[in-house]
């Protein structure tokens, strides 16, 4: 058996969730050229993380019918499936979106900082700061007569989003770089419970498993798109008042059911409460404590129902003095050192995809896969914690343990280059072309059995099998 470059990759992150059985003799590789514009060996570690979501849902269907599908997959599929927000097409346009204010400024002192303004609250939050308006030049002279550090400060003060760009030395002189380094890359723990059985049979290795999906953006719904592009059913629970990304809401939306609870009513509470007795997964991927503050932490949902695996998603972690601190892919990049790799006597830049969402979301649905194999196996509750800073620390690992891939291309590939991999789907978006999924079982690829919807779309109840 060869595994080729993911082979490593793999094994570190087979060995950091302790599944020591895990059937690799199941999984096979087809390695391709490199798709991407980076010297990041992004190919092998999207194939691990993919193989091991596939040799879960393979070990899944095992327990429930005695089946044992063989999972393949392709070095580029998976290495695309980190850029697949960049891939999406609505009535032909490409549909990603980045508000002009995002970006890397020169701040005084010869430092940088990167500056989140995607949604328009954050983005006005930080014009206020500087006290300019929303014009470029302005914003660039603002920035360039204030330290960095302070533009940071005073942003997590608010509750905004910035970050000051480190390089790789820099980041592992602060206290939370210990704090993540101390951590496994997927920290799953067991409580007390009975045992809970997988439901039996089904066409698909989730079939008959429920997940409430409590997330935005791009990580934590990736791991919902996830569950349900293998069977499960998963609801994407959202508030009407919070702002969205439409290309992200369909990019991250496919195979979900999509409803609304307003938890500042009682009915809204009462709904999802009603949605998390009934569940077998909860992904809470707000922003630390935000849930928890309104009667839905945790152990609140273990009280509503024990037998609940309970994950939890976070941009810096739950540990160090940088616990709760709000973040997003570009900006633990930048904080990490990410951004600074290789930019020697030039700015910092952003790799040419989001690795930390996307890997991130694809490890939290493998991390609730081996939770619910455990579960039936050994009984018990159990908890996973990640998050995007994690996966940083375990990339940089792996960067230092594979080496760079020096033979990448000059620019990512084109619409017409992935033509493809690309479907074609009638959703209530209008007609949306996308990645297809990259996993196969059994030379089967993997489907998804509904369309994106807009968010509050659906009922916020279980749809009858």
């Amino acid at each position: 058996m060869s595994l080729g470059a993911a082979e490593r990759p793999l094994q570190d992150l087979l060995k950091a969730a302790r599944w020591d059985d895990a059937p690799l003799e199941r999984l096979t590789i087809e390695e391709r050229p490199k798709a991407l514009a980076t010297s990041w060996p992004i190919a092998p570690l999207a194939t691990a993380v993919l193989g091991a979501v596939g040799l879960a849902a393979s070990r899944i269907r095992e327990l429930k019918t005695g089946k044992y599908p063989h999972v393949s997959l392709d070095t580029r599929e998976a290495e695309l499936a980190m850029a697949s927000s960049s891939y999406l097409l609505v009535d032909a346009k490409p549909a990603k979106f980045r508000d002009p204010f995002t970006g890397f400024y020169a701040a005084a002192e010869g430092e940088w900082v990167y500056l989140h303004g995607n949604f328009p609250h954050l983005r006005d939050g930080l014009l206020a700061l500087l006290g300019v308006a929303n014009d470029g030049a302005a914003v660039r002279a603002a920035v360039a007569k204030r330290r960095a550090e302070d533009i940071e400060m005073e942003a997590i003060r608010r509750g905004l989003c910035a970050a000051r760009v480190r390089g790789r030395v820099d980041w592992l002189r602060e206290p939370q770089a210990a704090a993540i380094a101390a951590q496994p890359l997927v920290c799953l723990e067991q409580g007390g419970a009975t045992a809970m059985p997988l439901p039996p049979g089904g066409e698909r290795p989730l079939s008959g498993l429920r997940m409430l999906d409590l997330s935005r953006v791009i990580a934590g719904p990736m791991a919902g798109r996830t569950m349900a592009e293998h069977g499960a059913t998963v609801m994407r629970v959202s508030s009407p008042r919070l702002p969205s990304i439409p290309s992200l809401v369909i990019d991250t939306g496919f195979g979900k059911h999509a409803a609304f609870c307003e938890l500042d009513t009682a009915e809204g509470i009462a709904s999802l409460r009603a949605l998390a007795a009934d569940a077998d997964i909860v992904l809470d991927a707000y922003r630390p404590s935000s849930l928890r503050e309104r009667g839905f932490g945790r152990e609140d949902f273990y009280r509503l129902n024990p037998h609940l695996v309970h994950l939890s998603l976070s941009a810096f972690s739950l540990q160090g003095p940088w616990q709760g601190r709000r973040g997003y892919d570009s900006l633990v990049q930048a904080t990490t050192g990410m951004a600074m790799e290789g930019r020697e006597g030039r700015g910092p830049a952003l790799l040419p995809c989001q690795p930390l969402d996307y890997l991130t979301g694809y490890l939290a649905a493998f991390a609730a896969m081996l939770a619910l194999i455990r579960r039936h196996e050994k009984g018990g509750r159990w908890q996973a914690t990640l998050s995007l800073a994690a996966t940083a620390h375990w990339m940089w690992r792996m960067r230092d343990t594979l080496g760079e891939d020096a033979a990448h291309p000059s620019a990512n590939p084109d619409f017409a280059a992935v033509a493809d991999l690309l479907e074609t789907h009638d959703t209530a978006f209008g007609r949306v072309t996308a990645l297809r999924p990259a996993l196969r079982f059994d030379g089967v690829r993997a489907v998804w059995s509904r369309m994106p919807v807009p968010l509050g779309s659906d009922p916020a109840c279980w749809p009858q099998p």
